[in-house]
C-alpha cells in the first residue's frame, strides 16, 4: 500500500485547497476546480504506479484541456503569464494567479519540472507529436524564456498606464493568440529539427558507405 501513498496525499492536498477557497471565498467554483484537477492528478498518478502506459497522457488531457478549454476559452480566463500580470495589477485572485502559484511556484518547487509535463496544455498538444526526443544535446536557448517574461510584464503594463479600454477582451484574444503561436512554433520547430537530424542521419550514411 506505500506506493498508493503519492496519489492519495495529492488527492487530499488537493481537496484541502479546494475546500478552504471554497470556504473563504464563498465561491463553489473553487471547489469544483481544485477537486475535479486534484482527481485527474491523483487518479494519474493511480494509473503510473499501476504502470498503465498511457497514465500521463490521461492527465494531460483531463487537465490541459479543462485548463484550455474551459477556463481558457469558455470562462474566458488568460492562462498565461499575461493574464498573471492582469490580474496582479488589477489585485484579484482569479484563475491565472492561482494557476501560477500552484504550477509555476509551489509545484515545480516539491516536484520538479515533472509537474508541467503532466498538466500542462502546450505539453498535452506536443506530446502526441510522432517525434521521438533526438540524440543531439539541447542547444542552450533557455534564455528565450527571460525574453517572454519581460515581453509579457510589458505588455500588461503598457495597457494599464496607456489606459486601454476593454483590457479583459485584449487579454482573451492575448491568450487565443498566444497559444496559437505556441502551438505553432512548437510544432513547426519539432518538424524541422527531425527533419534536419534525418537529414543529417542519411549524408553520414552515405558518406560511410562511400
Amino acid at each position: 500500500m506505500k506506493k498508493y501513498v503519492l496519489p492519495l496525499m495529492m488527492l487530499l492536498i488537493f481537496e484541502t485547497i479546494a475546500v478552504t477557497l471554497w470556504l473563504t471565498k464563498d465561491n463553489l467554483f473553487y471547489l469544483f476546480n481544485f477537486s475535479y484537477i486534484g482527481i485527474s492528478i491523483s487518479s494519474g498518478l493511480f494509473l503510473f504506479v499501476r504502470k498503465y502506459p498511457y497514465a500521463r497522457r490521461i492527465v494531460q488531457l483531463l487537465v490541459g484541456s479543462y485548463m484550455l478549454v474551459y477556463l481558457g476559452i469558455i470562462c474566458n480566463e488568460n492562462m498565461q503569464i499575461e493574464g498573471f500580470w492582469y490580474y496582479l495589477f488589477t489585485g484579484v485572485f482569479e484563475a491565472a494567479t492561482i494557476h501560477y502559484a500552484v504550477a509555476k511556484i509551489f509545484g515545480p518547487l516539491i516536484f520538479g519540472r515533472g509537474w508541467c509535463g503532466f498538466v500542462c496544455w502546450t505539453a498535452m498538444v506536443l506530446d502526441f507529436l510522432p517525434y521521438r526526443i533526438p540524440k543531439e544535446p539541447r542547444k542552450s536557448i533557455g534564455w528565450i524564456r527571460y525574453i517572454t517574461f519581460a515581453v509579457s510584464l510589458v505588455f500588461v503594463a503598457a495597457l494599464f498606464l496607456c489606459h486601454v479600454g476593454n483590457i479583459e477582451k485584449i487579454m482573451f484574444w492575448t491568450f487565443m493568440v498566444g497559444n496559437a503561436l505556441y502551438y505553432a512554433v512548437g510544432i513547426a520547430l519539432a518538424y524541422l529539427l527531425i527533419v534536419r537530424r534525418q537529414k543529417y542521419l542519411v549524408n553520414a550514411e552515405n558518406h560511410i558507405f562511400r
